[in-house]
């Protein structure tokens, strides 16, 4: 089989793993792949060919997009420019949907083949993407059960491959090494139950959700109360955040382990809701946009719910607690109801099995690698 180029762009913390597994994939398949990518940590543990960092490229919400837009078109031009010194015999675009668009409609122009891993959520907002991506885009992997349904609307065939999660988590299990008792050890925790919180990726949603949390549970003082910190982000970032609570730590990069003996959890909405939900952990789903932004996507976006979860399962399985409703009262009348046990906590994990049942069987990764390289 002939070395291929492949060039891929993810700008988020999710699609850096999603698109790292599938890198490795592909290299099983055909270890001769070469690789150029925007990317992250992940990414840069199977190849070190990085242009730019996630760390760089996240921004989220209209205003901030809006604030940014200098540097965003100054990351367009300068991505066209070295795929184009690339010469790529393909492009690979993982979610990341404002960037990696415009990104498809150029390389199209370019002749180059253009393949889509991890629709963008057209299915709740600016449906009228999808004829954009209709004519742009060569191949399209989904991984929701609802999304090929949804393009088979607009005539469009793409392929549902299972939700890469499934695959991430399951890869984890298998090479996990350390017990729990090694693991609390290591990260100077005692034997009290655990309470996780995971307040994104992104300074901007952090600093408006992690106080909140830390309120929420600053009476809870039978658990361990711990900060799952993101990989993109020095401890020290965190660290104001958490002065003055007795009862909370902060522990890097170390997300699995942590949800793998979580007793509950209060979650950012993203993919973080499914990732707890896959590790059978009870949670609240949070989400806090600047005023603005909020106004605008309750006019524009079409769905009922914005965690995965709830989407998956076209009910609420998980409490979501938006803007205004997102307080400290609010979260911890929610988490005491998931920590003491009963029908809610009982009717949550129960509800988890279904949504296990509906993702179906996992191998994403090697269904597209298997896809794009042509061998059985």
């Amino acid at each position: 089989m002939p070395n291929q180029k492949y060039y891929i762009i993810a700008g988020e913390a999710s699609g850096d793993l999603h698109a790292s597994n599938l890198m490795k994939a592909m290299l099983e398949e055909n270890p001769t792949c070469e690789f150029r990518f925007w990317g992250g940590d992940e990414m840069l543990k199977v190849s070190n060919n990085c242009v730019k960092h996630i760390k760089e490229l996240a921004f989220m919400g209209f205003i901030e997009v809006l604030m940014n837009l200098k540097t965003i078109f100054g990351n367009i031009k300068i991505c066209k420019k070295d795929i184009l010194d690339y010469q790529p015999d393909v492009l690979i675009l993982v979610d990341y949907p404002g960037f990696n668009l415009r990104i498809a409609e150029w390389a199209h122009q370019q002749n180059i083949k253009v393949v889509y891993y991890i629709s963008p959520q057209v299915w709740a907002w600016k449906q009228n993407r999808v004829h954009t991506i209709k004519k742009v885009v060569d191949e399209m992997y989904v991984i929701l059960p609802f999304e090929k349904d949804f393009y088979k609307k607009f005539d469009f065939d793409v392929t549902y491959v299972g939700h890469p999660l499934l695959d991430a988590i399951e890869n984890y299990k298998n090479s996990k090494t350390t017990t729990k008792e090694q693991f609390l050890q290591k990260n100077q925790l005692d034997s009290k139950p655990i309470i996780v919180l995971l307040p994104g990726s992104r300074k901007q949603e952090i600093s408006k959700k992690l106080p909140i949390m830390l309120q929420s549970v600053n009476d809870f003082k039978e658990y361990q109360i711990v900060i799952a910190g993101a990989p993109s982000l020095e401890p020290s970032y965190y660290q104001p955040f958490i002065e003055g609570y007795k009862n909370a730590h902060l522990i890097h990069n170390q997300t699995y382990d942590l949800l793998s003996i979580a007793e509950a959890a209060i979650v950012t909405s993203g993919t973080a809701t499914l990732e707890t939900a896959l590790f059978e952990v009870p949670e609240v789903v949070c989400y806090i946009g600047s005023p603005i932004s909020y106004v605008i996507a309750k006019q524009l976006i079409k769905i009922k719910f914005i965690s995965l979860v709830n989407l998956i399962m076209d009910s609420e399985v998980v409490k979501e607690l938006i803007q205004k409703e997102c307080n400290p009262a609010a979260i911890q009348a929610e988490l005491k109801q998931l920590i003491i046990g009963g029908t809610k906590r009982e009717k949550m994990l129960l509800d988890y099995q279904k949504l296990k049942t509906i993702l179906g069987s996992g191998g994403a990764s090697k269904k597209i690698a298997r896809s794009l390289l042509k061998t059985k």
